[in-house]
This record gives C-alpha cells, structure tokens and sequence, in this order.
C-alpha cells in the first residue's frame, strides 16, 4: 500500500506535535511516509543520520500514529535514507 500524499503530512503534522519544531526541522526535514508491505512502514529520512536517530528514537512514536491514520496495524517502523528510495512512476 502506497501512502498517500495526504496521509504522509498528516502523520508528519502529529509527529511535529510530538517531537517538537526544533527537533522536528532538524530531523523530519524531508521526510516521507512512503509505503506499507504487511505491517511494515517504509520511511525515508534526509540522511543516514537523521535516519538512524529517527528509528531509535521516534520509531514507537510513528508506529502509533500512523496505525491511526493509515486505519491499519503498523508494527515495524524501518528509516531509511532518502538516496535509497525507489524512483515514484
């Protein structure tokens, strides 16, 4: 399942709630909410480390929210850098 445009700001929005602005334009600058495979959320981050900081940190956090919004159990959480993410058709 392909996450929406939509659904991509809005779980960007609460986890700007939760996190805070400062920490949020340092570390979800960027972001995209990319995909479900199962219960498996794809996310890509800026870089590797905001990358690696947002999935040892935040992961919980995404999970959560996104499992609200998406409408579906989302148990894993995998950050990954913005340079391995697939090409949109």
């Amino acid at each position: 399942m392909i996450v929406t445009e939509i659904q991509d700001q809005a779980i960007a929005a609460r986890m700007a709630l939760i996190v805070g602005a400062d920490r949020f334009d340092r570390l979800f600058r960027a972001v995209r909410f990319d995909e479900v495979d199962g219960d498996v959320l794809y996310v890509y981050a800026q870089d590797e480390d905001a990358a690696a900081e947002m999935e040892d940190e935040f992961a919980l956090h995404i999970s959560i929210v996104a499992s609200k919004i998406l409408n579906r159990q989302i148990n894993v959480v995998l950050v990954l850098p913005r340079q391995l993410m697939k090409p949109q058709v």
